[in-house]
């Protein structure tokens, strides 16, 4: 039995690609900061025929740069999730420093366990995000973003960049590296569909500024199925775009769902740009960013979507 050892294992991409590799007869090493905290609080559905007895949990502490050895020299792989959430707070100097450093140090504490300690790690497969791509210099943009692409020169563009530098070191130890560039992750347990879904249940579909702008999305399962896959397939390496096959405009994502959720009774309300920068400040450019992000890269390295476009993903969500 393969042991994989996951950082970020408790948040949302986390938690449901720690179900699915026990599901899958994997042993998982969950990395946190408090083990009988995260034990508590990590739940599955039927810990009995998901191999829950196969989930252990191991501390680390990033801000102290300390991390358990035992759990490192266990480890067949590493998926690298830890990160705090973009969106989870208005964007101050102080929480953006914390969203960069806790990208950054994590990858560098990464990088010291494995050159510090024996190991038997034959990959790395780690978070990244299309904030490394800038605004669509059209829109549409006839041209989608791909992974040979420079970095953004904003916030997010240069902390993607800092974030996949950080752990790039460990293809100095005969550890290959995939970095997942992620979309707009849609799941039933939290993130933008979350926020989407809040004010349907008013019959309001609240468009963003124009709805204009592209959204670059992937359905939670397919992002973890890619884990999976990057873990294993040798030919993997360097950066891929996380995204499914036909990004869609953010008008078009929340009708969708409103459709899906409600049929016809509902109420489209555009909110200003003008408004959502007053109320989330800088975090609003990405909101209103449109950005489009080629797969072909991922297509061709033999994945197969199970969920291409929005339609079928949203309504799976809804229907499970």
């Amino acid at each position: 039995m393969e042991t994989i050892l996951i950082t970020g294992g408790t948040g949302l991409i986390g938690k449901r690609l720690t179900s699915l590799l026990l599901q899958n007869g994997y042993s998982v090493i969950v990395l946190t900061r408090n083990k009988i905290e995260a034990s508590e609080n990590f739940k599955l559905e039927d810990p009995q025929s998901t191999g829950y007895h196969n989930l252990s949990f191991a501390e680390w502490n990033v801000k102290e740069q300390t991390i358990d050895r035992t759990a490192v020299e266990k480890a067949d792989y590493i998926i690298h999730l830890a990160g705090a959430g973009v969106a989870d707070k208005r964007w101050s100097d102080k929480r953006k420093k914390e969203i960069a450093e806790s990208r950054t140090k994590s990858g560098a504490l990464i990088v010291k366990a494995l050159s510090e300690n024996s190991h038997h790690v034959k990959a790395v497969v780690s978070a990244s995000a299309i904030g490394w791509y800038g605004p669509d210099p059209s829109v549409p943009n006839l041209k989608p973003f791909v992974e040979s692409d420079e970095p953004n020169d904003d916030f997010l563009g240069q902390t993607c960049l800092q974030w996949e530098q950080s752990i790039e070191p460990v293809q100095k130890m005969n550890v290959r590296l995939v970095k997942l560039r992620t979309g707009i992750v849609l799941s039933n347990e939290g993130g933008a569909l979350e926020e989407f879904r809040k004010p349907l249940r008013f019959g309001l579909s609240t468009i963003l500024g124009s709805g204009s702008q592209v959204v670059s999305w992937i359905h939670i399962d397919d992002l973890c199925r890619m884990y999976m896959q990057a873990m294993h397939d040798e030919k993997m390496q360097g950066a891929y775009n996380a995204v499914a096959t036909h990004p869609i405009s953010n008008k078009k994502l929340n009708e969708t769902l409103a459709v899906k959720q409600r049929g016809r009774f509902y109420i489209p309300i555009y909110v200003p740009s003008f408004v959502l920068k007053m109320v989330l400040g800088e975090m609003s450019i990405e909101v209103l960013k449109s950005t489009t992000v080629s797969n072909e890269k991922m297509r061709k390295a033999g994945f197969q979507f199970i969920f291409p476009d929005v339609e079928k993903a949203i309504a799976d969500l809804i229907n499970n």
